[in-house]
């Protein structure tokens, strides 16, 4: 039982950032997997591949409601980036658990950083192809290594690559989470995982329905608040991983 609500607080919590921030749900499935139900790293970041990816799907439907999706700059960025995602997923099924976690807590840390970072207001622009489908490539590669779905990056990529506001950017960065996230476990599919599917089914279902309540709280909260709470959640996150690391 104990195990049981833990999946579900862990899911709800990955469904409010989703929806909210349209990014993190990786940040913070990878991390409750692991350290509240057990998961090896490499069974982790497989499960939340599955859970972002069936959440996403609904923050997408609450933010393509509520306007906040730039369907051409998401598509363009999310493309570029679905080799790539492949072909990383198919080599962190040989990397070490630890190097995934390590690299893991760097890239949160590092996010975190720069969303705390204050920036000047974006503004419309023409957009590069060359500069959006090298961004989108690497994210795409980030996602399929470390098992994430990449909106944590993708945010602030699309704001400074594509210079779409910080809100659509939420809404848009899903986009580039479910393209990326579906390459990497389509790449995992072969490995033979078997997953606690009685411990995943919650997590995703609790995860599905935060996302609703986490759209209706990104319209009520600036946007700067948002990225500076994001920002230290993800430096929270790189932080109690950092620690479980050493331990």
């Amino acid at each position: 039982m104990t195990a049981l609500l833990l999946a579900l607080l862990g899911g709800a919590a990955v469904g409010l950032t989703l929806g909210a921030l349209g990014a993190g749900g990786s940040i913070v499935a990878v991390p409750a997997l692991i350290y509240l139900l057990g998961f090896s790293p490499v069974d982790a970041t497989t499960a939340s591949l599955l859970i972002v990816v069936v959440t996403s799907l609904t923050a997408l439907v609450a933010h393509t409601r509520a306007g906040t999706v730039r369907w051409r700059e998401g598509l363009l960025f999310a493309g570029a980036g679905v080799l790539p995602a492949a072909a990383a997923g198919l080599l962190s099924s040989r990397i070490p658990g630890t190097v995934l976690t390590l690299a893991f807590t760097v890239i949160a840390a590092a996010a975190g950083l720069r969303m705390l970072r204050p920036r000047a207001p974006s503004r419309e622009g023409t957009v590069s192809g060359v500069r959006a489908a090298g961004a989108g490539a690497g994210l795409g590669a980030v996602t399929g290594f470390l098992g994430v779905g990449g909106g944590f990056l993708a945010v602030p990529a699309l704001v400074s690559v594509l210079a779409v506001p910080i809100r659509a950017a939420a809404g848009t960065s899903l986009l580039v989470v479910i393209a990326n996230a579906v390459a990497a476990l389509a790449a995992r599919a072969g490995t033979g995982l078997d997953l606690d599917w009685s411990l995943v089914l919650p997590f995703a279902a609790a995860a599905v329905l935060g996302a609703w309540d986490g759209r209706r709280l990104a319209a009520k909260v600036r946007a700067a608040t948002l990225q500076r709470l994001f920002g230290a959640l993800l430096l929270a996150v790189a932080l109690v991983m950092a620690v479980g690391t050493a331990l």
